[in-house]
């Protein structure tokens, strides 16, 4: 049995005892399926991967992520899609997404990037850290070849886009980091022809990538998952400071940045933490970043777990405000005052929402219409 059908093989395995990988359906949303005749594939992509070095002793080094995977022939990374072949390193998920979706920018959440719009979502399989509370692991933690892929080169999602005057892509659902080069290709042809990009992501990335990614995108959204070692270690097995480096770093290049805190019930919500969290964002990012408290809602790893009081996300909120952020969210509270943007000058309301309902009300371009003040974002 060859590699990958022993791969796929264990995920008919695991679906005995949940839900399938392998009958997992791309979640096309939005008249896509009904619109286009996607192509289905059970073929692996094999282009060259970015950011990688050949070892004097053989084999390869990963440079994308901080996890630097030391990779033999015929293995694969962390991610479980990029595989070296003859020490010639390649992504396997090129053109090749699992999930699509035509989504409100809000639902990113991006509430500070031209609301009121939308974005056509894609991810493919595959993570580069495994969060014991991820709502898509059923694509994150998953192989290539358990998940029904679409046959999808750039050029064909810009042409969607184009086709429906979907302003905006979003790499999202799982990592995209692990899909960087489909991402960058989709990204820099998007700009030739007017269609923006955003990237949904943990924020587990090298400094190099990062660095030449940032110019192709137009908005990020971290979610920054705590603001403790130990928390990253147990339950997102991964790292906090690559995450908080590579903040400053998006920062310092001028890209527009949002965040996104899920509250965990006795795991990452304490008052100390969140007094720590917004004294860290204001003087490393400043106080105008965007900043999104979420309820949790048991899953995946966590469902031992009750979902987030709504009594916790008002604390958060309300020790934001207090360390002095201007713009502080509460997430998954449909119809809750804190969905809603609030001049931080004059608490004139800006921008009514009500889950992805949005209503513009006195923001004038990107000031308040009423004390004149400018508003971050781009609007």
């Amino acid at each position: 049995m060859d590699r990958r059908k022993f791969i796929k093989c264990l995920g008919c395995t695991a679906a005995a005892a949940a839900a399938s990988q392998t009958d997992f359906l791309p979640r096309a949303l939005g008249g896509l399926q009904n619109a286009y005749a996607f192509s289905y594939t059970e073929k692996l992509s094999k282009v060259e991967a970015r950011f990688y070095k050949k070892l004097e002793e053989g084999g390869i080094e990963c440079g994308l992520c901080p996890r630097h995977c030391r990779i033999t022939d015929l293995e694969r990374g962390y991610c479980g899609v990029r595989e070296n072949r003859d020490d010639v390193y390649y992504t396997l998920v090129y053109g090749l997404p699992c999930a699509l979706n035509i989504d409100p920018i809000e639902k990113k959440p991006l509430f500070h990037f031209h609301p009121g719009t939308t974005a056509f979502s894609l991810a493919t399989a595959g993570c580069n850290v495994n969060c014991k509370c991820c709502q898509n692991w059923d694509i994150s933690q998953s192989r290539p070849e358990q998940t029904k892929n679409i046959d999808m080169p750039p050029k064909d999602v810009i042409d969607i886009c184009r086709e429906r005057k979907i302003p905006t892509i979003a790499y999202t659902y799982s990592e995209p980091v692990i899909f960087y080069e489909y991402m960058s290709d989709i990204a820099e042809l998007g700009h030739k022809h007017d269609i923006k990009s955003v990237m949904i992501t943990g924020g587990y990335i090298e400094k190099e990538p990062l660095a030449e990614l940032i110019p192709r995108l137009d908005a990020i959204k971290v979610d920054l998952k705590a603001i403790r070692t130990d928390y990253y270690r147990d339950y997102v097995d991964g790292e906090l400071q690559p995450v908080l480096d590579g903040l400053v770093q998006m920062k310092k290049a001028g890209i527009w940045l949002e965040l996104v805190y899920l509250v965990i019930p006795t795991l990452n919500d304490s008052d100390a933490e969140f007094k720590e969290l917004a004294r860290w964002i204001k003087t490393n990012l400043g106080s105008d970043v965007p900043v999104h408290f979420s309820r949790f809602h048991p899953q995946y790893l966590l469902k031992n777990l009750p979902m987030t009081p709504e009594a916790t996300l008002q604390r958060a909120h309300d020790i934001s405000k207090a360390e002095g952020l201007d713009f502080v969210y509460l997430g998954n509270l449909p119809g809750h005052p804190a969905e809603s943007t609030y001049c931080p000058g004059c608490g004139e309301i800006l921008i009514e929402r009500r889950g992805y309902r949005v209503a513009p009300r006195n923001l004038k371009g990107n000031r308040c219409g009423s004390c004149d003040r400018e508003i971050p974002g781009r609007f």
